[in-house]
C-alpha cells in the first residue's frame, strides 16, 4: 500500500466509481433527454422516426440548405483555426522553450488573456478590426478564424505546454544539432513526434471550441453551426437537437482520438 493510500489522499475504487458515476450522470441525463426528444411525436406522447428520416428525405437538402452550408463553414473555420495554432503558436512556444526561457511567463500571460475577457467584450474590440479584414480578405465566414485563433489560445497553450514540460526538449534538440541536423529537421523529426499528444490535444480542443462558438459569429453576422442551429430551432426544434447531438458525437470522437493516437505506441499495441 502506497503512502498516499495510507494517508487517505488517494480515493478507493468505490469512491472513484461513485465520482465517475455522478460526473457521467451530469453529462448523460441531458444527452438522454435530447435523444428522447428527437423521437417524440409532438405532444401526443408517442414516438416516431420521422424526425430522423426527414433529414435524408428528398426535400432535406433544400429545407436544410442553410444549415448544411453552416456545417461546411464550421469545418473550414476549424481547419483554418487549427492551422493558425500549429503555424504560429507551436513554433513560438518551442522557440521560447529552447532559446528564451525567461519569456515563458510573458507568453503564458498573453495566451491566457482571452479566457479572462468575455466574448461580448472581445467582439466589441474586434469589430473595428474586422472592418479592415473585410476590405482585405472579404466577408467570408472563414475570416472568423482570426478571432477564433485568439479564442482558443488558452486551451491550445495549456495542451502544448503540458507536453513540453513532460519531454526533455532541450536535450533532444541539442543531441540532434550535435549530429548535424538543421532546425527544420529537428522540429520535424525529433520534436514533433515527441509532442504528438500535445499537438493533437490542442488541435482537437480547438475544433471543439470552434464547433461550439456562437457569440462572436452572431455579433459579427457570420453563419456557422451554432447560429444556424438557432435559426433552425425556431422552425424545426427536432432537427436542431438532432444536429446538436451529431456535433456532440463528433467532438466526443475527437476526444477519444486524443487518447488513442496521443498514447505511447506500446500502449496502443497493447
Amino acid at each position: 500500500m502506497s503512502a498516499a493510500t495510507r494517508l487517505g489522499a488517494e480515493p478507493g475504487k468505490f469512491t472513484r466509481g461513485v465520482i465517475l458515476g455522478l460526473i457521467g450522470a451530469v453529462f448523460a441525463i441531458p444527452i438522454i433527454a435530447m435523444i428522447q426528444f428527437t423521437f417524440r411525436d409532438g405532444l401526443a406522447g408517442d414516438y416516431t422516426l420521422d424526425h430522423w428520416t426527414g433529414l435524408v428525405g428528398e426535400d432535406a437538402a433544400r429545407t436544410y440548405r442553410g444549415l448544411l452550408q453552416a456545417v461546411g463553414n464550421s469545418v473550414v473555420l476549424a481547419i483554418v483555426t487549427v492551422g493558425i495554432v500549429l503555424v504560429l503558436l507551436l513554433p513560438t512556444m518551442i522557440l521560447v522553450h529552447l532559446q528564451f526561457p525567461k519569456l515563458r511567463r510573458v507568453l503564458e500571460f498573453i495566451c491566457i488573456i482571452p479566457i479572462t475577457v468575455p466574448a461580448i467584450v472581445l467582439v466589441v474590440g474586434l469589430a473595428p478590426v474586422y472592418g479592415v479584414v473585410v476590405r482585405i480578405f472579404g466577408s467570408g465566414a472563414w475570416t472568423l478564424a482570426f478571432a477564433y485563433g485568439i479564442t482558443v489560445l488558452p486551451y491550445a497553450y495549456r495542451a502544448i505546454q503540458s507536453n513540453l514540460d513532460a519531454v526533455p526538449v532541450v536535450t533532444l534538440s541539442e543531441a540532434a544539432r550535435s549530429l548535424g541536423a538543421d532546425w527544420p529537421t529537428v522540429l520535424r523529426l525529433v520534436l514533433l513526434p515527441n509532442l504528438r499528444r500535445g499537438v493533437l490535444a490542442a488541435s482537437f480542443i480547438s475544433v471543439a471550441v470552434v464547433l461550439g462558438e456562437f457569440t462572436i459569429a452572431s455579433l459579427l453576422n457570420r453563419n456557422n453551426l451554432q447560429t444556424a442551429l438557432l435559426q433552425v430551432s425556431q422552425s424545426d426544434p427536432y432537427a436542431a437537437v438532432i444536429f446538436a447531438l451529431l456535433a456532440l458525437t463528433v467532438v466526443f470522437g475527437l476526444l477519444l482520438l486524443i487518447g488513442r493516437f496521443g498514447a505511447p505506441r506500446n500502449r496502443r499495441t497493447e
